[in-house]
């Protein structure tokens, strides 16, 4: 079927609306929508191709997620039916990736299917944390809940990795700069260097030798670097895309020095945040874990969840289940015990992802400021060896004429 834009007046209210319509034809489309008590103003024919840079540009992002639950909720709280408070958030909505998404659930919605199997055509924009929530929700009747629920569990993924993000910024930069700064050298003062040396009739010294044989194996073969450069590049995304290379990826990131404990608490705090979420919202324990698991992103993560859905499975607790398993950190089934025993497991995960959460951000921090020596030091170290390359045989060809 095709999809066509249209711009309709409601002949029971005589108000001007606008949405899309599935039809095969927009003869087809005109006599839905006139059956449907519009009366057509502009009908148009969507596409829905888009070039590469739209593709890249124009995404739904955290944040637009974000807003969009949070008007959702606003409106379906203050009494609005469900279709009308989608059609009032489309109007709100800037983004056109998310207003093309929107007007295809409008559609699902109006045609009789729930709002969580209409989110669920888009796995890409709403994960199952999402969907789970938005089911749950319509199932007890509390849906402006759950998405206040998703708002704030977006809102605190978001923090956290925003802090990350940050922390890793300055370093990206400097790295960044030492490379431009070496090509720099290599390709404009190494080579008036060696034509000096040259003319003399001097043999270059070692260090500055190597800089030389680099900055001509840079100037005459620069296409094979970027070549090899891209295909290691290339080669290794396609990889990392791979069963395998996930599995390596998600490993290399809980046992990388430095960073491994960070990346195991903020793997734990969105286990835990997101476990308290879904069993706030009634969702079932075992299906609690299952989207738990995946919504971690980590696949050794999500394995060892797995594992202990399954012993939850055959009668065991949660914490008992969890206590064993690889990667899962001691603390977090030590407080799920306690909300057993309390029979509170969803505010103990409250609570233990807050602990995670506060630990991450000192270690952010802590990183940040141990990051920031460790950085000078390469800098100097680099700078040592440009000055020792350039600098030295200037010096030494200036004392050879002076004596």
């Amino acid at each position: 079927m095709k999809k066509f834009a249209y711009e309709a007046r409601d002949t029971s209210n005589n108000k001007v609306v606008k949405s899309i319509v599935q039809a095969d034809s927009e003869n087809a489309a005109a006599k839905l929508l006139i059956a449907q008590g519009l009366s057509p103003i502009n009908l148009k024919e969507q596409n829905d191709d888009e070039g590469l840079f739209a593709k890249l540009t124009n995404r739904v992002t955290s944040k637009d997620r974000t807003v969009f639950s949070r008007q959702l909720s606003t409106l379906i709280g203050a009494g609005v039916p469900l279709a009308q408070s989608l059609h009032t958030v489309l109007d709100q909505t800037g983004n056109k990736k998310m207003q093309s998404i929107i007007q295809e659930i409008i559609v699902s919605v109006e045609g009789g299917k729930t709002l969580a199997s209409s989110f669920a055509k888009y796995p890409d924009v709403f994960n199952k944390v999402f969907v789970s929530l938005v089911a749950a929700g319509e199932a007890s009747g509390t849906m402006d809940e759950a998405l206040k629920r998703i708002a704030a569990q977006e809102e605190k993924d978001a923090a956290i990795m925003g802090k990350i993000k940050s922390a890793l910024t300055y370093p990206i930069i400097v790295l960044v700069v030492i490379m431009a700064v070496i090509i720099f050298m290599l390709v404009t003062v190494v080579p008036q260097i060696k034509g000096l040396y040259k003319e003399l009739g001097k043999p270059l010294p070692f260090l500055t030798q190597v800089m030389v044989s680099m900055a001509d194996f840079t100037t005459r073969f620069w296409w094979v670097v970027v070549i090899v450069v891209g295909a290691i590049v290339f080669f290794a995304m396609q990889y990392f895309k791979t069963k395998s290379g996930i599995k390596v990826k998600d490993t290399m990131k809980l046992n990388v020095p430095v960073f491994s404990g960070m990346f195991r608490r903020l793997y734990m705090s969105r286990l835990a945040r997101t476990g308290q979420t879904l069993l706030n919202s009634g969702v079932s324990m075992l299906d609690m874990l299952r989207i738990a698991g995946g919504s971690v992103n980590n696949t050794i993560i999500e394995n060892s969840v797995n594992k202990a859905a399954e012993k939850v499975r055959g009668g065991k607790p949660l914490s008992e289940a969890l206590q064993k398993e690889d990667y899962i950190t001691p603390f977090l089934p030590q407080m799920i015990s306690i909300g057993e025993q309390s029979g509170k497991i969803d505010e103990m995960l409250g609570k233990t992802a807050q602990v995670y959460e506060d630990e991450l951000d000192s270690q952010v921090q802590s990183l940040s400021a141990a990051i920031e020596p460790i950085l000078m030091v390469l800098l100097a170290v680099v700078a040592g060896l440009i000055v020792g390359a350039v600098l030295f045989p200037i010096y030494g060809l200036v004392s050879s004429m002076t004596v």
